[in-house]
């Protein structure tokens, strides 16, 4: 049996975590972790402790999912780790700097963790075939589209799929050289050399297409992501095995 705390309890994710968790004959929901005055839609067994306070947490457990906010999950995975709790993270918005830091802390204590820039199957493909696709069409760029409360821009799907781009192209300015923005920031961010676009309206749930364009043909690949339990059989997976892995991974496909 698995024992799990959730983070973020009370979010969307959280709620879908929640259930999740609950549903499997091999999880044991422990414990739940959000902001004080936060319920969850999601009925909670009668034994599944509830913390608003993150020093408050002293339980027997063996994975904790978050599913936060970009403002507090280093604070928390970190705190996880500290706490001998397998992390898998779901929430966006680690810099680069902060995820090394955890990963030495990780491999300190020789525990296993999955920080995931998404969850689903669709999107851990797109990024693995965008990857492909950029070492004989270099120049791409990211169309990434969200709900509109998310909270962070670019989304950790869109920047983790141009980071892995980056791996196989070398870094170039695309476009014309002498384009000048009559509108500033309408060309959208980059990252080295690689534009993303961030979309945000209501309706939307998590979509990313990445455009290749060469001489004389295109490519388009895309990932739909209707509803928020499409991504929960990634967490159950990381869920499942992450206990016995020995380092902090970047990326679901690691454990595939």
């Amino acid at each position: 049996m698995t024992k799990v705390i959730i983070a973020g309890y009370a979010g969307k994710m959280g709620q879908n975590a929640v259930k999740m968790v609950q549903d499997r004959d091999d999880f044991d929901l422990v414990a739940v972790y959000g902001q004080p005055g936060q319920s969850s839609a999601t009925p909670l067994a009668d034994n599944t402790k509830v913390f608003d306070k993150l020093d408050d947490i002293d339980v027997d457990a063996d994975v904790w999912v978050d599913f936060t906010i970009p403002a507090t999950v280093f604070e928390n995975t970190k705190f996880a780790i500290e706490h001998n709790y397998s992390p898998v993270v779901g929430t966006t918005g680690l810099k680069d700097d902060q995820i090394t830091e955890l990963q030495a802390l990780a491999a300190n204590k020789q525990l296993g963790g999955l920080i995931a820039p998404n969850f689903g199957i669709s999107a851990v493909l797109l990024m693995q075939f965008a990857q492909q696709a950029a070492k004989y069409m270099p120049d791409v760029e990211i169309i990434e589209m969200h709900h509109d409360q998310k909270l962070d821009a670019p989304s950790g799907t869109a920047l983790n799929t141009a980071k892995l781009i980056s791996k196989v192209r070398k870094p170039h300015k695309q476009g014309n050289p002498d384009e000048k923005e009559t509108i500033p920031g309408v060309r959208g961010g980059t990252y080295d050399g690689i534009p993303i676009h961030a979309v945000r309206l209501p309706g939307l749930v998590a979509h990313e297409q990445v455009m290749f364009g060469s001489t004389g043909e295109g490519l388009t690949i895309r990932q739909d992501s209707f509803d928020r339990v499409s991504f929960m059989s990634g967490v159950a997976v990381a869920v499942e095995k992450i206990s016995a892995e020995k380092e902090l991974f970047v990326g679901l496909e690691n454990i595939l």
